[in-house]
C-alpha cells in the first residue's frame, strides 16, 4: 500500500506549516486547504504557493461552504487540523465541528487529528478560569469525533520550544533573559519541551501506524523532560554567566492575573498548570496512549541545550 494522502487544515499556521513540511518530507501526498478568507494576506498566499512548489496540492475550501469541505476531505485518507487555539493569536477550536461534520459526511477518512498539541484536555477538568475554555472546547470536539465514530489520533503533551525554551519559560517575551529570570515555585516541576519541527515529524509518523489508532500520542523524549531550573542552567552555561533568580510563589503568580487582559489571564492559567502542577508529566501514560520517542526512536529529536545555542 502507498502512503496515505493527507489534508492539512490550517496549513499556514504556526504548527500547520511544520506539519505540511513533515508530511512532504516523509513522502505523503499532501493537500493543503486554501481558504478564501485569507483575503489580502500575501504572506499566507506566498506560503501556500511555496508548498505547491514543494509538491503539495492546494485545495480550495471554506468553513462557510460545507460542500467545499466535504469535497476536500474526499480527496484524502487523513485529515490533520492545526487551527489556532491560543488567545493571543486566534482561537478557532470550535470551528472544527464543521470539519467533523464534513468528515462524517464524506465517510472515507481513516484517521482525523484535531487541533491539540498541548496539555491533554481529558486531564484538565480542574483547569482554572478563564484558561479552561481551551480544554473544554477541545473536549467538545473530541466528543463530536467519537459520536460520529471517526477514527482519530489525539496529539498532545508537550510545551512548544519556541514558547517555553527560547525564553526560559518567561511570560511576555520570546527571548532569554540575560540578567534576571523568574523561577516558578521551586523550579523543579518536570516539563516536556519539544522542538516544533520534531512534534510535526512524530505526528506524521503516526498516520499509517495502527499502534496509534484511536489513541493519544504524548511526547516525553527522555532528554527533553526537564525542570525550569535545568533549562536555566543550560542557558547560564551557554553564556558563561549566572542570572539573578527571582522566585515567585504559587499565590503571587495567580495574583498576577489581576489587571491582565483576557489572553494574559488564559496564559497565566496554563503556565500555572504546567509549572506548578507539572501537568505535562504528572501522570503515567496508560493503555489509552503511546509515547512518541519510544514508538519512533529513529526521529533524532533536538535537545534543548542545542536548541538554546541559536539564542546565545
Amino acid at each position: 500500500m502507498g502512503k496515505s494522502k493527507v489534508l492539512v487544515v490550517g496549513g499556514t499556521g504556526y504548527m500547520g506549516r511544520r506539519i505540511v513540511k513533515a508530511s512532504l518530507a516523509q513522502g505523503h501526498p499532501t493537500y493543503v486547504l486554501q481558504r478564501p478568507e485569507i483575503g489580502l494576506d500575501i504572506d499566507k498566499l506566498q506560503m501556500l504557493l511555496a508548498f505547491k512548489k514543494q509538491g503539495a496540492h492546494l485545495v480550495e475550501g471554506s468553513f462557510s461552504d460545507f460542500q467545499s469541505l466535504v469535497d476536500a476531505v474526499k480527496l484524502v485518507d487523513v485529515v490533520i487540523c492545526t487551527m489556532s487555539g491560543v488567545h493571543f493569536r486566534s482561537h478557532n477550536i470550535l470551528l472544527q465541528l464543521k470539519l467533523v461534520k464534513a468528515i462524517k459526511e464524506a465517510g472515507n477518512i481513516k484517521r482525523f487529528f484535531p487541533s491539540e498539541f498541548g496539555l491533554d484536555p481529558a486531564r484538565m477538568g480542574h483547569a482554572l478560569e478563564p484558561g479552561r475554555v481551551t480544554f473544554d472546547e477541545k473536549m467538545v470536539v473530541r466528543k463530536a469525533i467519537q459520536d460520529a465514530k471517526i477514527p482519530f489520533t489525539y496529539v498532545c503533551g508537550a510545551g512548544f520550544a519556541g514558547y517555553f525554551a527560547g525564553n526560559l519559560s518567561q511570560m511576555g517575551t520570546l527571548i532569554p533573559p540575560r540578567e534576571k529570570v523568574l523561577i516558578y515555585g521551586d523550579g523543579n516541576s518536570k516539563v516536556t519541551i519539544v522542538d516544533e519541527d520534531d512534534l510535526a515529524a512524530y505526528t506524521i509518523k503516526t498516520i499509517d501506524d495502527p499502534r496509534t489508532l484511536n489513541k493519544t500520542l504524548y511526547f516525553r523524549p527522555p532528554e527533553n523532560v526537564l525542570t525550569q531550573k535545568q533549562l536555566v542552567d543550560m542557558w547560564e552555561n551557554l553564556i558563561g554567566k549566572k542570572l539573578e533568580h527571582i522566585t515567585i510563589s504559587q499565590q503571587d503568580f495567580l495574583a498576577s492575573m489581576k489587571g491582565m487582559d483576557y489572553a494574559g489571564q488564559v496564559g497565566v492559567g496554563h503556565f500555572y498548570h504546567i509549572f506548578y502542577e507539572g501537568a505535562l508529566t504528572n501522570f503515567e501514560i496508560g493503555k489509552e496512549g503511546e509515547e512518541a520517542s519510544k514508538l519512533y526512536p529513529e526521529v533524532k529529536y533536538t535537545r534543548m541545550n542545542e536548541y538554546l545555542k541559536i539564542y546565545a
